[in-house]
């Protein structure tokens, strides 16, 4: 199994998206990026840890390929707001990759330049540099959408995010989900 963390504004959303895809066994929200030891949600939300609203991916190579994940990363949320996605304004909600290993830096960098060539985005923000620590987020935040999927907010932005990927990706959702 491989790992990858991505930030792209609520991990809610994200987690809710990759939670979808044959190949990817596990989806865990937590945060990265910060300078503050075992942050709580609250303490991110503040802005002052330094860390973004992540989730941390664990897939099998043998299905589902890091660039088909980053493709779909790049599907659902904008990497072009600094701090921003939708509704949710902060650092902690800032469109970043955090890779494992050189190979995952070298793609990543090489995905975001490919996009920009293609003028598919004009001003990429994405934050793509090495995972320093993980921090899980509260249990509560596990599996958010799928506990919670007449919330307002999940329903606002978690769910037509899932729609677009069960879309646009279909050949990588999973049957059974």
């Amino acid at each position: 199994m491989e790992r990858t963390t991505f930030g792209g504004g609520c991990f809610w959303c994200i987690e809710a998206v990759f939670e979808e895809l044959e190949g990817v066994e596990s989806v865990t929200s937590g945060y990265a990026g910060g300078h503050t030891e075992n942050p709580t949600y609250r303490e991110v939300c503040s802005g002052r840890t330094g860390h973004a609203e992540v989730v941390q991916l664990e897939y099998d190579l043998d299905e589902i390929a890091y660039a088909d994940l980053l493709e779909v990363f790049f599907s659902v949320h904008d990497p072009t707001t600094k701090d921003r996605e939708g509704p949710d304004v902060g650092s902690q909600y800032r469109s970043a990759i955090y890779a494992h290993d050189d190979e995952q830096l070298e793609t990543a960098r090489a995905f975001v330049e490919e996009l920009e060539a293609e003028g598919l985005y004009e001003g990429i923000v994405t934050e793509i540099e090495p995972l320093e620590r993980f921090y899980e987020a509260e249990e509560k935040h596990q599996n958010y959408f799928e506990k919670n999927p007449n919330d307002a907010y999940c329903r606002m932005h978690a769910a037509p995010k899932v729609e677009k990927v069960r879309e646009k990706f279909a050949e990588n959702v999973a049957a059974q989900r």
